[in-house]
């Protein structure tokens, strides 16, 4: 049975333009271009398919419904988040044209096509909040004219997905994200085989007192992403039931907008 492992979900937005107050008169007509890419982190399943329908941003954070612009695309589609690895990306609306000032939320809303698959299983998915209201994020930040801003959404699927008590087979989504900026922090990428081949790798890094990882794919890339700048060790984790020791490489420079590449490794 695989293992889920981080997925990259590019969300590219239509070209849309909604109202923001402005103060100042010579900055209404400036603009900035905003991209939100979607990842997941590990969870124990064979698939995870999920429904997206819309994407909507607003620019305060009143937790009304009040100001909610949608930008997603017209044409629902079912993705299986499993086929997304090792920093592929896929495009669900394209565009994102906005007047700069204050992002203060994204929505995504799902649709009800939604399953998991467990063990040759398939098993609905039931997503009751984010069909009412959707995924609601803050963001609370401040877009300045003729900048570029993508936005991380680490999706957590193995706190996200809650098995109801009594086995009754019943799965339900209760997302757990972490959101951040590429402009306000970068990434480390790289690849990793073992000896034996085919062990499970997890690249990890500890910012701020919190482990942000990415499971190594099927060839061996791995993307950590949503990494503030600054100097880190990587710390490479085999499988425990391999006997592999884990491997870690120090002094690995992050640069906000960036990609950071490690050299090669293998753990024998």
């Amino acid at each position: 049975m695989n293992k889920l492992k981080w997925i990259g979900l590019s969300l590219l937005f239509l070209s849309t333009i909604f109202s923001i107050s402005c103060n100042d008169n010579d900055d209404e007509n400036r603009t900035s271009t905003i991209n939100v890419r979607m990842t997941d982190a590990p969870g124990d399943y064979d698939a995870v398919n999920v429904e997206v329908l819309d994407v909507m941003v607003k620019s305060d954070s009143n937790t009304d419904d009040n100001g909610w612009i949608s930008i997603g695309t017209a044409i629902p589609q079912v993705y299986n988040l499993l086929d997304l690895t090792g920093g592929v990306n896929v495009l669900l609306a394209d565009g994102a044209v906005i007047p700069s000032g204050n992002l203060g939320q994204i929505r995504l809303i799902l649709g009800d096509d939604n399953t998991v698959e467990k063990g040759g299983v398939t098993y609905p998915l039931k997503t009751p909040s984010a069909q009412q209201s959707g995924l609601k994020l803050l963001v609370n930040t401040n877009l300045q004219p003729d900048f570029t801003y993508d936005f991380l959404l680490d999706f957590d699927v193995e706190k996200s997905i809650v098995v109801e008590a009594g086995g009754s087979g019943n799965f339900n989504l209760s997302p757990v994200i972490r959101v951040s900026s590429v402009a306000n922090s970068g990434s480390v990428k790289g690849n990793v085989t073992t000896t034996p081949e085919g062990v499970q790798v997890l690249a990890s890094v500890l910012v701020n007192g919190n482990v942000v990882s990415a499971y190594a794919d099927a060839t061996g890339n791995f993307q950590i992403n949503g990494i503030p700048a600054g100097t880190y060790s990587v710390t490479l984790t085999p499988d425990a039931t391999s006997g592999l020791s884990p491997k870690i490489i120090d002094n690995v420079v992050v640069v906000n907008g960036q990609a950071t590449v490690v050299s090669p490794q293998v753990l024998p």
